[in-house]
Parts: C-alpha cells; structure tokens; sequence
C-alpha cells in the first residue's frame, strides 16, 4: 500500500497534468461545451473596429463574416454558416441575459427582439441575420433607468425563479410596440403563449405588461 509520502507525492503531480496540454475536466466545465467552442472556433472582431481593421482575419473554412447592430453596437463576427444565433450572442458576445431554455423553440427564455420583431433564437441561423438589429434584455435600461416593462415586473411580482423572466420581457417589449395586437387580456395571453413560466406566474405577467403599457402609453 502507498504511504504518506506517495499519497502527496500523487496528489502534487495532478496540477501539472492540467497544464500540460488540453483543457483539464474542470476547466471544460466550467467553460462549458459552447464556451470552448467559441473560444477556438471563431473569431470576434469588436465593434470599434469593425470598419476600420484592415488586419482583421479573414472567416475561416466553414465561416462567414456578418454584421450585427446589437443593442445600438454594431459588431462584425466571423461565424460557422451553422452557428446558431442564441449560440453567437450569449458565447461570442458574452449577453447571457437571454437564456437557453428547451433549445426546441417551444419555451420562450430565448426570445429577443431583431427588427421589431419577437424571434425565437434558439431557431434562427446566425448568418441568416447579418445585417439586422437585435435587442436584448440587456438593452432595456437606458442610462442606469430600469425600462418600465423592468420596473412593472418588479412592482407585480412578475417572476419566481426568474429564468423565464428575459424571454417575457422582451416578448412583452415586442407585443406593446406592435400595433397589430389588441391591448385587452385576451389579446396579450396570446400573444405571451409561446413563453411558458413554470412557476406558474401568469396572472402577475399580465399585469405588469399592462401596467407597462399605461407607462409607456403604448
């Protein structure tokens, strides 16, 4: 049986295991899957010199050069042509306030704003948007002020785990500036019916998307 000192002797000899090639396992899962991936994969040009780098890398084999106005910051990325949108903008641009729910489409806590419109990102091909402009949770605030959809949910109690919470948002934000969609509590019930809260705090949704909507007189 080992002894002591080979029982330390082993235990000093596992750091240098980690370091001598490939991520350790406790490295990669802190990173996660996508991290890694994002972190080897692609490439991120930020927004400052997004028009002016002349030594910025050209895509590489299987990668596209886009551009994306992300809440007023314009950035040029290279990305997989399968890279998906929720994947480049929680990996590549570090907004992880939009979250990867049933990554089906079917729950709602990925959803975000991309010109105007209430999409789903989990479902939506990154290259497919170059050029649009996407608004996130973490666009609302505006100069330290909460937007009133923030402020509602805060005041009505409009969230419990609070996973949800970004994908209601931001599908509220879409509903109340599309004048497509009647103001009374049928209306809005259907149009939140594609993101579900599984605690069940529906009735407090409601209410503070309507209270936002006298604030915002939308």
């Amino acid at each position: 049986m080992p002894d002591d000192r080979q029982r330390a002797d082993a235990a000093h000899a596992l750091p240098q295991e980690e370091s001598a090639g490939a991520p350790s396992r406790r490295h990669f899962l802190k990173l996660g899957v996508s991290g890694v991936a994002a972190a080897t994969v692609s490439t991120w040009i930020p927004a400052a010199h997004a028009e002016t780098a002349t030594d910025a890398p050209p895509p590489g084999v299987g990668e596209r050069r886009i551009h994306l106005t992300v809440n007023g910051q314009r950035h040029a990325l290279n990305v997989p042509v399968n890279a998906i949108l929720l994947d480049v903008v929680r990996d590549r641009l570090q907004l992880t306030g939009t979250k990867k729910g049933c990554d089906h489409g079917q729950c709602g806590a990925c959803v975000l704003v991309v010109n105007g419109q209430a999409i789903n990102a989990c479902l939506s091909i990154a290259v497919q948007h170059d050029g649009d402009e996407l608004l996130t949770v973490e666009g609302l605030a505006q100069n330290g002020a909460l937007h009133p959809l923030q402020e509602a949910f805060w005041e009505h109690d409009a969230y419990q785990c609070g996973y949800c919470t970004s994908g209601q948002l931001m599908s509220a934000y879409a509903l109340l500036n599309d004048p497509h969609i009647g103001s009374d509590d049928a209306s809005v019930r259907e149009a939140m019916s594609g993101n579900i809260c599984r605690c069940g705090a529906y009735k407090n949704i409601l209410a503070a998307i309507q209270d936002a909507r006298g604030k915002m007189g939308a």
